[in-house]
């Protein structure tokens, strides 16, 4: 979507200020301007810019996605789950930047404990940083993060810290986030 086309929003819809991250109530019918859609939203309204969850789509007037995993498949191996957490890692971004939170270096851990002994059910926790220290996108990142883990049908419980040793800086981007922003 073009970011000069309106769309009007069809409900009240929670959302983080960019980049503080304080929650607000965007209400509807206010005209926002969608500047990113990865991930979720990052939208303009009334001069001002806000990161909206993927989930909030309808508010948008676009449908929502959810990947629903097969009720019959067979039970997964703790790799193919690591491959999937991994997946949803990849499918956060950050709100002002059009790369993924993995592939921009932030998460520097990722660690998957079995909760069961069939190791059916794991725990995920997660080591990220962010791009500034001042960044008060943190929660709204983790928060997203913990979120995209959990709907995975294997994590019953998901933690993510945010933590600043060592200092995030721009060589931990893989070379295609590099590219992506123009710095190769």
């Amino acid at each position: 979507m073009h970011p000069t086309e309106p769309v009007t929003l069809t409900r009240d819809v929670q959302a983080a200020v960019v980049p503080v991250g304080t929650k607000v109530t965007l209400l509807k019918g206010e005209q926002a301007y969608i500047t990113q859609s990865l991930g979720g939203y990052t939208v303009v309204v009334n001069g001002n810019m806000f990161r909206l969850d993927a989930k909030e789509a309808d508010a948008l007037g676009l449908e929502v996605v959810q990947k629903h995993r097969d009720p019959n498949a067979p039970p997964r191996s703790k790799d193919d789950v690591e491959k999937e957490v991994w997946s949803q890692l990849k499918q956060c971004y950050d709100p002002e930047i059009p790369v993924n939170v993995v592939d921009l270096g932030l998460i520097y851990d990722c660690l998957l404990t079995p909760l069961s002994a069939d190791a059916s059910s794991y725990k995920a926790e997660v080591k990220m940083t962010l791009t500034a220290p001042g960044c008060g996108m943190g929660p709204t990142l983790a928060a997203d993060l913990q979120n995209r883990l959990l709907c995975l049908e294997e994590i019953d419980e998901a933690v993510v810290e945010v933590v600043w040793d060592p200092p995030w800086n721009q060589g931990m981007m893989t070379e295609a986030a590099k590219l992506q922003l123009g710095l190769m």
